[in-house]
């Protein structure tokens, strides 16, 4: 990206931030530059100023890392600080009746944004962490938040190239469009295989006040002798009793516990 003459401090300042990825969680100044379209005199005065204020961090060899600042600003945010307040109990106790990894995740954009997780000593890895984004269409907590989204997010997402994953990631919009269907008709949604192929989702929505769905909750398993079907009650039970901590209506929550469309 090149320099933009005209662009804003405040715009140059995100730009920065927005250079650090999963992938790159460390950068030199040069590489923060560089990434962030702005020129090595702004990056140095800019990641100076991050610094003073603790957004960013300097490592001993000189790399700059997303300071601890900016995480305690984020952990404000409405959105995940209240849902994850009243989901925790209900997350915890589900971990402590299956001991499998347990996920809480809401839809940013055309995307999945992961707010907390609970991993098992034992249980499957997974590619997901608190803060990360993944596809909506591969994951189990990402069928539940497509299959209730907009009508327009869900045909942005259809409309668009699926990844494929594995050989099992659904890439085909027509056969998409029915697992959606099916999830909005049993009240949950099973990803087999689909992000790596040794594990399962079994993912439930979660309802707002407002009667939409605000998020999801999923456990994720080993494939060998998991059996999604018979975990659905479960993860079912702890979406409604975090809709329930929400203040979901209770008609609602009565109607999600044995839907008919």
């Amino acid at each position: 990206m090149g320099s933009e003459p005209g662009r804003s401090v405040t715009s140059k300042v995100l730009c920065l931030l927005g250079a650090f990825t999963p992938s790159t969680p460390a950068l030199t100044l040069t590489e923060l530059a560089q990434r962030s379209g702005v020129s090595l005199a702004t990056a140095h005065r800019r990641a100076a100023e991050l610094l003073d204020w603790g957004a960013l961090e300097r490592r001993p060899d000189g790399r700059y890392q997303i300071g601890l600042r900016l995480w305690e600003v984020g952990s404000l945010a409405p959105r995940g600080l209240g849902l994850r307040e009243h989901a925790m109990p209900f997350l915890e106790d589900l971990y402590e009746v299956t001991h499998e990894n347990v996920q809480l995740a809401v839809r940013e954009g055309t995307e999945v944004l992961y707010v907390e997780r609970i991993a098992g000593r034992a249980a499957v890895r997974v590619l997901t962490r608190v803060g990360g984004r993944f596809a909506l269409h591969a994951t189990g907590v990402g069928l539940v938040l497509l299959a209730y989204a907009p009508a327009d997010v869900q045909e942005e997402v259809l409309g668009a190239p699926l990844r494929r994953f594995t050989d099992e990631t659904i890439v085909d919009p027509g056969r998409l469009r029915r697992v959606l269907a099916d999830v909005r008709r049993d009240g949950y949604a099973v990803s087999s295989r689909q992000v790596t192929k040794d594990a399962v989702s079994v993912a439930a929505p979660v309802f707002g006040p407002d009667e939409t769905v605000v998020a999801s909750v999923s456990l994720v398993v080993q494939t060998d002798n998991a059996r999604p079907h018979a975990l659905a009650p479960t993860v079912r039970a702890a979406a409604r009793g975090i809709s329930r901590a929400l203040g979901a209506p209770r008609a609602t929550v009565r109607a999600y516990q044995n839907p008919t469309c």
